[in-house]
């Protein structure tokens, strides 16, 4: 079944985020006005595959209400794709994500994601298809940027639109370079013009400087595409699926306590709960008293400290 199919576009989703859209966010994200798709962090193949697998693979973990849900998998070594990509096929995702964006230098350096456009491009086609082998049918896709230092369409873009891909998804920044900066949406046109010559079965999705629902439909009306990816936008409001705005403190306090909740009952201790900390602005911002309030929660060592703050502070 393939669920980019079975979705009605255009397609919004909750663009994959290191070490952000765990399951813990994805639910809070879900209870106040879920996105069409979600995806996984992502998830090294590498270790998936190494004695090592049980300190990665809590990150392909996700509760039924998150569904339809795709993971997302990184790394540089096709028969590790193979294996991985079988195993996110049996713990019954609705879909496989192939990571060539992520541009962190730890990342590149392996030939991994962005640094996939820089390596040989049969070892590229040998990963896709690497993967399509292992995911039992389960629809395969890409996330890219547009090139390496400079926009690359015609090769880069162009090669990907040839893989017979269910999806790309395009973060219109290079990995390097001037245009790494903002999101250069122009390129869209040239872009969705290729995939109508190459590929039109492909669907066409883009990412970058999306702040709303709002815009993301304004960006899917502009350039004709089937869906775009709200990334950083989602870590500072929660509730941006929802098309909400104004939201009474109130009801961030509530979030705050249950995305706190949600994170002892799932993690426990085996997750560090300073990760928590990116989230905090989103909760307590806007009021009289705000940052001296978020500046007693960063000294918080443990989620009890928080929640006893909190209750104090109502």
């Amino acid at each position: 079944m393939n669920v980019y199919q079975q979705l009605k576009k255009p397609i919004i989703s909750l663009a994959p985020m290191e070490d952000v859209t765990d399951t813990v966010f994805r639910q809070v994200i879900q209870t106040r006005g879920r996105p069409d798709l979600f995806y996984t962090e992502f998830v090294n193949v590498e270790g998936l595959n190494s004695k090592g697998k049980e300190r990665v693979i809590h990150r392909l973990k996700f509760d039924s209400k998150e569904k339809p849900i795709v993971a997302q998998l990184w790394g540089a070594k096709p028969e590790n794709f193979l294996r991985a990509s079988k195993l996110v096929s049996e713990m019954g995702f609705d879909g496989v994500d192939i990571n060539m964006g992520c541009s962190v230098k730890n990342v590149v350096k392996g030939n991994a994601g962005s640094g996939l456009i820089n390596v040989d491009r049969g070892l590229v086609k040998e990963i896709i298809l690497a993967t399509k082998d292992g995911s039992k049918g389960l629809p395969v896709s890409v996330k890219t940027r547009l090139g390496w230092e400079s926009v690359d369409v015609e090769g880069w873009i162009a090669f990907l639109l040839d893989q017979d891909l269910a999806a790309l998804a395009i973060n219109m920044r290079t990995a390097r370079g001037s245009e790494a900066l903002n999101a250069n949406w122009e390129h869209m046109g040239e872009i969705l013009k290729l995939r109508d010559e190459i590929n039109p079965n492909t669907l066409l999705f883009g990412n970058g400087d999306i702040t709303s629902v709002a815009s993301a439909l304004e960006m899917v009306s502009k350039h004709n595409i089937d869906g775009v990816m709200i990334g950083r936008a989602a870590i500072s409001n929660p509730w941006i699926f929802s098309g909400r705005e104004n939201i009474k403190q109130e009801e961030k306090f509530e979030l705050f306590s249950n995305h706190i909740l949600l994170f002892d009952e799932i993690w426990g201790e085996e997750k560090d709960f300073h990760s928590l900390k990116k989230f905090f602005k989103a909760y307590i911002n806007d009021f009289e008293g705000a940052v001296q309030l978020r500046k007693s929660l960063m000294e918080c060592n443990c989620t009890e400290e928080v929640l006893n703050i909190l209750q104090e502070y109502k």
